[in-house]
């Protein structure tokens, strides 16, 4: 065992095993819960509904993100059921947690008559920056990792020595696309965040258009790097996925600024 791995699981309460993906998960929704929260403020929309709303997403975020991933290792799974519920050992899929909030945000949308597009502008900002907390939890499960690597090329980028240690596993050393991702993901929050909601040349639901094909330009990238990727036969299914979402960002936007002119 590696003398400086940094063990998944934070600290043990009798037999409960508290791990560290699931405190970084929960620290990412307070977080992006707090920023909604005072962005519906400014906006003059109640705090109080997207607290309601994030109660409503949050399971439908964990059963979609685990759905969808366990629909694509379904070989493995259809022989170990009893896995299935273990999220807490990693193996969700963002793109799964983004349908299911989408799909728990039109219900709640519709519930509570205001305007989903409205909201989602509230929420993305949040959104990237919850996604980019969240990869540290990968990072302690030493996994969404990309191929092999040298020692000497993780030490080029400069990296503490807690984040080369924590790629080396058994023995190798790996791309950590974590990292990568989760830098992309802050550069995207800091753009929505501080310069393109200010924007006054934007409609409704273009801050969410904009948060979900800028990551989705960034993860088929990154994806290509990793050893873990979801499959559809020899075809990386985040890829494909990133590729839909940007053609239907754009093709709505499109849509509700020249067609529709709304």
């Amino acid at each position: 065992m590696n003398s400086s791995y940094l063990s998944p699981i934070a600290f043990k309460l009798g037999p409960l095993k508290v791990h560290w993906y699931g405190i970084i998960m929960a620290s990412a929704v307070l977080i992006g819960l707090i920023l909604a929260s005072n962005e519906a403020k400014r906006k003059k929309i109640n705090p109080d509904l997207i607290l309601d709303l994030v109660i409503w997403a949050i399971p439908f975020a964990i059963i979609g993100a685990r759905t969808y991933y366990v629909i694509f290792e379904w070989d493995y799974y259809k022989y170990n059921p009893s896995q299935i519920i273990k999220i807490w050992q990693g193996g969700i899929a963002i793109h799964g947690a983004l349908i299911g909030s989408i799909i728990a945000a039109i219900i709640f949308t519709k519930k509570h008559k205001i305007r989903f597009w409205e909201v989602a502008d509230i929420a993305a900002p949040s959104l990237i920056l919850g996604q980019a907390i969240g990869r540290w939890g990968n990072f302690m499960n030493q996994e969404a990792h990309g191929g092999p690597v040298s020692r000497s090329f993780l030490e080029s980028l400069h990296l503490p020595k807690w984040i080369i240690e924590q790629m080396n596993i058994n023995g190798t050393y790996y791309h950590p696309t974590f990292l990568y991702e989760s830098i992309w993901n802050l550069m995207i929050f800091s753009f929505l965040f501080f310069f393109w909601k200010k924007r006054d040349f934007l409609k409704n639901g273009e801050i969410f258009l904009t948060y979900i094909s800028l990551y989705s330009i960034g993860r088929f990238f990154i994806e290509g790097m990793r050893t873990d990727s979801l499959m559809i036969g020899p075809l990386r299914m985040a890829q494909l996925i990133s590729i839909f979402i940007i053609i239907v960002s754009i093709a709505i936007s499109y849509y509700r600024r020249i067609l529709k002119k709304s």
